[in-house]
C-alpha cells in the first residue's frame, strides 16, 4: 500500500483507495476499520473502571489487589507500545494490525470467562499487549492510506474523534453492560466486534511497511522495562501487608532496579534500534515534558479508579448512575483539549502547563473535603470539572512541549515517549495511591473496633480523601516542573509558535514509536 492514491479534493475524505493487485476500495470502509481498532483500545481503557466494584465482589479482590485489573493493562500496553510501532514497520502494518486486534479480541473473550483473579489479570496483560500492537498500526495505516493535506487532516481529525468517543462510551457502556447483565460483558462485547473487524480488514487492506535504517527489534528492551514495572509496582503494592524494609517488599523491589538497569544498558550499549533513544532527553524540552507527564499521568489515573469505588461503595450508585455521573468528565477533557489546541499556538505550551494542573489541583484539593453522603450537585460534579478540564488543557500542549525542537525524523519517537510515560506514570501512582488509600482504611476501621462494620463508609471515603489529597499534590509539582524546565516557545518571526512535527511520519518515514 506504499503507493495508494486517493480522489478528492479535500472537502471530504476520498473516495477510494488503491491497494494490493490493483483494487480500489472506498476510503470510507479503510478509515472505519482503523478508527474501529482504536475505539476497541481506547474503550476498555474506560469501561472497566464502571464494573470495577462489581469484578471485585464477584472475584474476590483485596482493596489494592483491584489495580491489578487496570495495571496489568495498562503496563503491557506501555511496556509494549514503543515496540508494537517498530513492529508495524519492519513486518507490515496490515499484519500487525491483524495480529494486534486478534490479541486484543481472544483476550476480551478470555477475560470475560475468567473464574478467578489470576485468569482475568493474565487476560487483561494480554488484552493491553494487543493494544499496544493495534494502536500503533491504525495511525500508520492512515498515514500511507490517505496523502498529506486536507484528506489526511480530515482522516485524522475522524480518527481523533472517533478514539475520544471511546473513553465517553466506555463509562455509559460500561454501566449499561455492567447493570443490565453482568461485568463480564464489558469484554465480551468486544468478541464480535473484533472477529467482525479481523474479516473486514482481511478482505480491504493492503499492505505497506516502512522504510528503516535498522531491520531488529528491540524485544529484550521492551521484556525488562514491563518486567521491571511490574516488579516496581508489586512491591509497592506488597507494602499493605509488609514493611518496606520486608524480604516481601525488598525481593520484588531489588528485580525492579535489576530489571530497569538492564533496560538501560541495552539501551545504551545493546540495542542496533533501541526503543527509547536517551540522547533524545538531552532536548531540554522534551525531558521536561516527559517528567511533566510522568508525574501528571501518576496523580490523574487514580481519579477514575477511586470515584468508581466511590461512587458505587460508598454513595450506592448502580453501575449506570456512576456512568452517567461520570459522563460530564468526558465532556470536560474534550473542551479543555479544544481550548489548549485553539490557543497555544499563541501562548505556547508553558502556560498551560502550569494552569492544566493547578486547575487539577484545585479540583482534587476540594475532593479531600467529601464525606460518605456528599451530595453530586455541587460537592461532586464542580470539582471533577475542574480536574478534568486541567487536564483536556495540558494534553495538547505538552504534545508540543515534547517534540519542540527536535528533528523530523524523531518526531514519532517524541510522541510516543510522552504516551508511554503517561502509561507508566499512572500504572506505578495508581500502584501507590490505592496502596495508601487501603492502608487508611484499615486503620480506621481498625482503631473503630466492634463498630467497624457501621464505620467502613466513612472509613472508605477517608482513604479516598487521601488519595485525592496526595494526587493534588503531585499535579502541583507537575506545575512546577513546566515553570522550572520546560522552555518558553516563543513566537516565530510569522507569528506564530513552531509547530511540532505531524505526530504520524511521511510514507516511508520511520514510526517506530506511534501510539
Amino acid at each position: 500500500m506504499s503507493d495508494e492514491r486517493i480522489a478528492g479534493d479535500g472537502a471530504e475524505v476520498a473516495h477510494g483507495i488503491a491497494v494490493a493487485e490493483g483494487r480500489v476500495v472506498p476510503a470510507w470502509i479503510v478509515l472505519l476499520l482503523v478508527c474501529l481498532g482504536q475505539f476497541m483500545v481506547i474503550l476498555d481503557i474506560s469501561i472497566v473502571n464502571v464494573a470495577l466494584p462489581s469484578i471485585r465482589t464477584d472475584l474476590g479482590f483485596s482493596a489494592s489487589g483491584l489495580q491489578w485489573v487496570v495495571n496489568a493493562y495498562t503496563l503491557a500496553f506501555a511496556g509494549f507500545l514503543l515496540l508494537g510501532g517498530r513492529a508495524a514497520d519492519l513486518y507490515g502494518r496490515r499484519r500487525m494490525f491483524l495480529i494486534g486486534l486478534g490479541v486484543f479480541t481472544l483476550a476480551s473473550l478470555a477475560g470475560g470467562l475468567a473464574q478467578n483473579q489470576g485468569m482475568l489479570i493474565a487476560a487483561r496483560a494480554l488484552q493491553g499487549l494487543g493494544g499496544a500492537v493495534l494502536a500503533p498500526a491504525t495511525l500508520t495505516i492512515l498515514a500511507t492510506s490517505f496523502p498529506e493535506g486536507p484528506a489526511r487532516a480530515r482522516a485524522f481529525g475522524i480518527w481523533g474523534a472517533v478514539a475520544a468517543g471511546g473513553g465517553a462510551a466506555g463509562v455509559l457502556l460500561g454501566g449499561i453492560l455492567t447493570d443490565l447483565i453482568s461485568w463480564r460483558w464489558i469484554l465480551f462485547v468486544n468478541v464480535p466486534i473484533g472477529a467482525a473487524a479481523l474479516i473486514a480488514a482481511r478482505a480491504v487492506l493492503g499492505e505497506s511497511r516502512g522504510v528503516v535504517q535498522h531491520r531488529s527489534l528491540d524485544v529484550s528492551g521492551a521484556v525488562t522495562v514491563t518486567g521491571g514495572l511490574v516488579a516496581l509496582v508489586y512491591a509497592i503494592v506488597r507494602t499493605e501487608t509488609y514493611g518496606w524494609g520486608a524480604s516481601q517488599v525488598l525481593v520484588p523491589l531489588g528485580i525492579a532496579v535489576i530489571l530497569l538497569g538492564a533496560f538501560l544498558f541495552i539501551e545504551t550499549r545493546v540495542a542496533r534500534a533501541p526503543l527509547m533513544p536517551l540522547r533524545i532527553f538531552r532536548n531540554r524540552s522534551v525531558a521536561g515534558a516527559n517528567l511533566y507527564m510522568l508525574l501528571l499521568g501518576s496523580a490523574i489515573f487514580s481519579v477514575w479508579y477511586f470515584l468508581s469505588l466511590y461512587f458505587q461503595g460508598v454513595l450506592g450508585y448502580s453501575p449506570l448512575k456512576a456512568g452517567f455521573a461520570f459522563l460530564p468528565q468526558t465532556i470536560a477533557i474534550a473542551a479543555g483539549a479544544q481550548i489548549s489546541s485553539r490557543v497555544v499556538t499563541r501562548l505556547g505550551p508553558r502556560p498551560l502547563l502550569m494552569v492544566g494542573p493547578t486547575l487539577t489541583a484545585t479540583g482534587l484539593l476540594i475532593l479531600t473535603g467529601i464525606s460518605s453522603t456528599s451530595p453530586y450537585f455541587p460537592d461532586l460534579l464542580g470539582p471533577t470539572l475542574l480536574i478534568t478540564l486541567g487536564l483536556g488543557l495540558s494534553f495538547p500542549a505538552s504534545t508540543l512541549a515534547a517534540t519542540a525542537g527536535i528533528r523530523r525524523e524523531e518526531a514519532g519517537l517524541a510522541s510516543g515517549l510522552i504516551n508511554t510515560n503517561r502509561q507508566i506514570g499512572g500504572s506505578i501512582g495508581l500502584a501507590a495511591l490505592a496502596t495508601l488509600a487501603a492502608n487508611r482504611t484499615a486503620s480506621l476501621l481498625a482503631a473503630a473496633g466492634s463498630g467497624a462494620r457501621a464505620a467502613t463508609p466513612d472509613a472508605l471515603t477517608s482513604g479516598f480523601a487521601r488519595a485525592f489529597g496526595i494526587s493534588g499534590a503531585v499535579c502541583l509539582a507537575a506545575a512546577l516542573v513546566a515553570l522550572a524546565i520546560i522552555p518558553s516557545i516563543r513566537q516565530s518571526a510569522a507569528g506564530a509558535v513552531p509547530q511540532p512535527p505531524t505526530a504520524v511520519p511521511e510514507p516511508g518515514e520511520p514510526t517506530s514509536a506511534r501510539r
